[in-house]
């Protein structure tokens, strides 16, 4: 890539992770998808030449594992929910330049083809690992056939990420305690012998990578850690029928890793486009080759070279390692081109706790799409409710307050009054000239859209249109142009086209965050072509000199509609919780102890044994004693907080930086409601920080601040003892 500033001369790929195609799509996975779409035509909007592709994940463990339980074929199992998702995303205006599945010929052919090369130049070894192996079953257990225990954070883990906890990729063999998800049997680990890429061999190229790598700052960031020390190679084999075959003649009946042929489909979509339109139009080669040639079996130079398309990924932020560390690697050693962006989004939760599928604490797509409401209202509110990489909660309530104050009342009550004034007075635009204040602000709207385009700032791409109409409502009010048809007619032409001049503004600015309605204002505009094809340089040409009466763009969302929907989101959660509940004390009674609950639940619900034991009328301070010896093991530190940000979406949540004398400690803290968060910084604090780590509304606490009673009355010492001093 060029690191140009974008646009730049060379095409651009937008990607977004692929769908795995074992299960309904939520709202939580339309965030990566509709922000894709945005960024994908807010790039085209400022003159860069794009395709936006995806594709189905077709193969692994979970595949195969539902496909048994259904008694199907995984190939028809997976290809039933990539043709759900062909028909879903065009219903939320995810509009795909082509979009694939990892199963095709071209991206079959083309995994081949990178996985030959690696072997071409020395970057597979064969090593002999521990697998694990059901003996009841007789058979080798591979990524989610088995369940256990992460070795690095002690999170219950699948077999090929610790989906849980600190959300590492796993090895095979690494996991601890093994479980078989076939019979439930303990597990055993065998010797076998399986296929790796050698990422030590580009562990400097990846740390220069990393240097380059624009996006969001999690994305650029967080992968550091896995390249730091000694880089662990890469299994890319596994012991089951479903999937890639290897493609080496000692490859016996071994498949490719599904995150081998999964990437590879962001090249075979957008060679699929080429072969569909045209080398002329769109050149997938320019984007992912150097110089448009084929490097196949060429070693690459130690030089990075920049001769190359804008490739640009939007993912969720569970896969950053497989697109900041695995995925530059095996482009890297195919001769393939690097990504120039990575952007991570946020998860996403339901009216202020996590997401789960596993307990249908979920909304689907399908259900919102159920509800009437238009599909871009939903594009509207899940991009603009706060940055991309920031964790978005989803409520009923707080969406039908922002359609109805910002979309309702503001954009649509704009447009919709300024054209309809302009339609009974002048039938279309009056004959003057856009003033010089309006003029500007256009401008400047517009100007801040290039700055978002080139700092992949999807929010205020999604929040121009909007802004600009809250700009257009004020100047209304302020010339209150009904009197001025009588008083001034001259002015009230200049008013009234002024407002149309916005409209249009309006009309482009909004394309990429809601397509449908921006096409609805540009033709109630009558003006020519399309507004996807509008340009920004066309914003201030003027606009039709006449046009039909509007129509209103948007329709109030009524309370009873989401008393309903509540309603049944209440009873949804009620239930979800209930099973947790009953699983988490299935697992006491069997085990002891339970697993650590969600922790974004935990913060806001969770009773003390305390409070527990005085409802029950026994002192608290008799029961649960420990030793001194356990009191040992607790490791409090002297700190002070060197800065605090709240979180996003959630009520009560703030990110501490905490100085303990020897390093910065990043902690997520319940202080929001409860302290000046602006005043945090330079108070005195008494961190553990031994707590195990945990993540919170997707930002890793790293330790835990100690607070006393119902006001978080913070701990802190009397002198000035150092920072970092043991509490004894």
């Amino acid at each position: 890539m060029s690191h140009e500033r974008l646009p730049t001369d060379t095409p651009a790929v937008v990607t977004v992770g692929l769908p795995y195609a074992n299960g309904n799509l939520h709202i939580g996975h339309l965030l990566g998808y509709v922000s894709g779409d945005l960024y994908a035509r807010a790039l085209r909007r400022v003159g860069q030449q794009t395709a936006f592709v995806c594709g189905s994940d077709m193969h692994g463990t979970p595949i195969a594992v539902n496909a048994a339980k259904e008694g199907v074929d995984p190939e028809e199992f997976a290809l039933a929910y990539h043709e759900q998702y062909t028909e879903r995303f065009p219903q939320f205006n995810v509009d795909f330049d082509n979009y694939g599945h990892t199963h095709d010929e071209t991206n079959t052919e083309l995994t081949r083809e990178f996985v030959s090369s690696w072997i071409d130049q020395g970057h597979i070894v064969e090593q002999e690992i521990e697998v694990a192996w059901d003996e009841q079953a007789d058979q080798p257990l591979p990524d989610r056939y088995v369940e256990g225990t992460c070795p690095y954070c002690g999170e219950r883990a699948r077999g090929d990420e610790c989906d849980e906890g600190c959300q590492r990729h796993l090895e095979p063999g690494e996991i601890e305690n093994p479980t078989s998800v076939l019979t439930g049997n303990p597990a055993e680990y065998r010797k076998r012998e399986h296929k790796f890429l050698r990422l030590s061999d580009f562990q400097e190229y990846l740390n220069g990578f990393l240097d380059r790598l624009e996006g969001t700052e999690k994305a650029r960031n967080q992968p550091r850690e896995w390249i730091e020390g000694e880089l662990e190679d890469l299994c890319i084999t596994r012991d089951m029928d479903w999937g890639i075959d290897y493609p080496g003649e000692d490859g016996d009946d071994l498949v490719l890793y599904v995150w081998v042929d999964a990437p590879i489909e962001y090249v075979a979509s957008t060679k699929q486009y080429t072969d569909r339109v045209g080398s002329e139009e769109y050149d997938w080669e320019d984007v992912w080759k150097p110089g448009g040639e084929t490097r196949h079996g060429t070693a690459w130079d130690d030089e990075w070279t920049d001769e190359s398309g804008e490739i640009i990924h939007v993912i969720g932020s569970d896969i950053i390692q497989h697109h900041c560390v695995f995925w530059p690697a095996m482009l890297r050693g195919a001769g393939y081109n690097e990504p120039r962006a990575v952007l991570a989004t946020g998860f996403v939760g339901i009216d202020g706790k996590s997401l789960s599928t596993s307990r249908n604490r979920a909304i689907w797509a399908e259900e919102y799409l159920d509800t009437g409401f238009h599909p871009d209202l939903f594009r509207y509110y899940i991009t603009t409710g706060s940055g991309l990489e920031h964790d978005v909660d989803f409520s009923w309530d707080r969406f039908a307050e922002r359609v109805n104050g910002e979309l309702v009342g503001t954009f649509g009550n704009f447009c919709y009054r300024a054209l309809l004034f302009a339609y009974r007075n002048y039938e279309g635009t009056p004959e003057a000239d856009v003033s010089d204040g309006v003029r500007e602000r256009i401008e400047n709207a517009v100007a801040d859209f290039e700055d978002a385009v080139a700092d992949y700032d999807v929010r205020t791409l999604g929040s121009l249109a909007v802004e600009l109409a809250q700009f257009g409502n004020e100047y209304i009010q302020r010339n209150e142009p009904w009197h001025l048809v009588d008083e001034d007619p001259e002015a009230a032409e200049q008013v009234i086209r002024d407002c149309v001049q916005l409209a249009k503004a309006c009309a482009v600015l909004a394309q990429p965050v809601m397509p449908e309605k921006a096409a609805t204002l540009w033709d109630q505009l009558d003006e020519d072509g399309t507004v996807a094809d509008a340009t920004l340089d066309g914003v201030l040409a003027a606009p039709s000199a006449t046009f039909d009466e509007p129509e209103e763009l948007f329709t109030q969302v009524e309370d009873e509609q989401i008393e309903e929907l509540n309603e049944t989101l209440r009873d949804r959660v009620e239930t979800a919780d209930e099973k947790t509940a009953s699983d988490e004390s299935a697992d006491e009674d069997a085990t002891g102890s339970t697993e650590k609950a969600d922790t974004a639940e935990e913060v806001d619900t969770e009773e003390t044994d305390g409070d527990a034991a005085a409802e029950l009328g026994v002192d608290p301070l008799e029961t649960d004693r420990i030793s001194f010896e356990a009191f040992q093991d607790l490791d409090m530190r002297v700190g002070e907080i060197t800065a605090a940000e709240p979180i996003e979406g959630a009520d009560e949540l703030v990110v501490l930086s905490v100085d303990i004398g020897v390093e910065q400690r990043q902690v997520v803290a319940g202080l929001k409601q409860l302290h000046d968060v602006d005043g945090l910084p330079g108070t005195r604090v008494i961190l553990l920080a031994n707590m195990e780590r945990a993540e919170l509304f997707g930002h890793e606490s790293n330790g835990m601040v100690l607070a006393a009673g119902e006001e978080a009355d913070l701990l802190t010492t009397h002198e000035d003892a150092p920072l970092g001093s043991r509490v004894r």
